[in-house]
This record gives C-alpha cells, structure tokens and sequence, in this order.
C-alpha cells in the first residue's frame, strides 16, 4: 500500500463508537475492535456503512 494511501486508512474511525481502526490487508477490510465490525475495503474505497460492515465473532 502507498504511504499516504495507510495515512488516510490511519486516519479514519469506526462510525460506530469513533474508535481507531487495524488495517487487515489480506482480507481488504478495516477492523473496528471496539464494535466488533470489519469494513470493507472495495476498489480502493473504505465502505464505512455499519449496514455493510461484516460482525466479527467473538
């Protein structure tokens, strides 16, 4: 991934609880530990819908 490319990754939050989010690149998802959520990631674009976001197991 470009620098400014994890910059911008770095720089978003979890919509749901505002807390930081981990970058997986295998999966091409954004994990929100707090809300237990992962946000995909599609052509480039972090989908940061809750509505979209895939529940992670506990």
């Amino acid at each position: 991934m470009i620098d400014h490319d994890r910059a911008m990754l770095e720089a978003l939050v979890c919509p749901q609880t505002h807390a930081v989010l981990t970058y997986d690149a295998e999966r091409q998802e954004l994990i929100s530990k707090a809300a237990h959520l992962a946000f995909p990631i599609r052509n480039g674009i972090p989908i940061m819908l809750v509505d979209e976001a895939r529940r992670l197991d506990d």
